[in-house]
């Protein structure tokens, strides 16, 4: 499936790139990468635990944990490949740059950035994502339609939208999951066996995440 226009000059490469504060990784997030990996044509899907996020109120668990975390997280799904660098990195974590050094070190791989559609409607209000769309496509996560959901994402409706952006749907059950929930969840000593994988699950319970001070 190409939503590029070039047909036969597609790259023959192309790696998936899945971003998110995993703080925890749950069973979505391990869905959306399994059905990345299975619809979109990709060699591999690089998951980037979120560094210092500029877009979130409250702090983060430490990035030692969600690192850990999220390589329990996804583990066993062939293919995807936990990157640190954002972690790793100083100052504020902006996609725009992840992008930037990835086509850096490997400028002829097609570069595939995996979203929600919340985060699709929001890329307006990413630093440079003008750029962004410059550097990657973007494949928008649809979840099975329910009734009273919002319309589909229509990236005609972003504002500012530059030309030759180009966007791919990727198509995922209904899963209400949150990490907010889970959080709360575990604050609660609750458990969270059907939310997040196993080996995430005995992590938090191992290490007291998310349990009041």
């Amino acid at each position: 499936m190409s939503a590029d226009g070039h047909g036969s000059s597609r790259p023959s490469t192309r790696i998936g790139v899945f971003g998110g504060a995993f703080d925890p990784p749950h069973n979505a997030h391990v869905a959306l990468a399994a059905a990345a990996l299975a619809q979109l044509d990709l060699q591999e899907l690089r998951i980037f635990p979120t560094g210092q996020a500029w877009h979130k109120a409250r702090a983060l668990t430490s990035a030692e944990d969600r690192l850990a975390m999220t390589r329990l997280a996804f583990q066993d799904l062939p293919g995807a490949i936990v990157d640190t660098r954002e972690v790793l990195r100083p100052g504020p974590t902006y996609t725009l740059d992840t992008l930037q050094e990835l086509h850096d070190e490997l400028p002829d791989v097609q570069w595939v950035l995996v979203m929600g559609e919340d985060q699709a409607r929001a890329l307006p209000t990413w630093n440079g994502w003008q750029g962004i769309l410059e550097l990657a496509i973007v494949s928008v996560a649809h979840r099975a339609i329910q009734t009273g959901d919002a319309a589909r994402f229509d990236p005609s409706a972003l504002p500012g939208l530059p030309a030759g952006a180009r966007f791919e749907t990727l198509e995922l059950p209904a899963m209400d999951i949150s990490a907010t929930d889970i959080r709360e969840l575990a604050a609660r000593g609750r458990d969270l066996s059907a939310l997040v994988p196993p080996a995430v699950a005995r992590y938090i319970d191992q290490h007291l995440l998310y349990r009041p001070a």
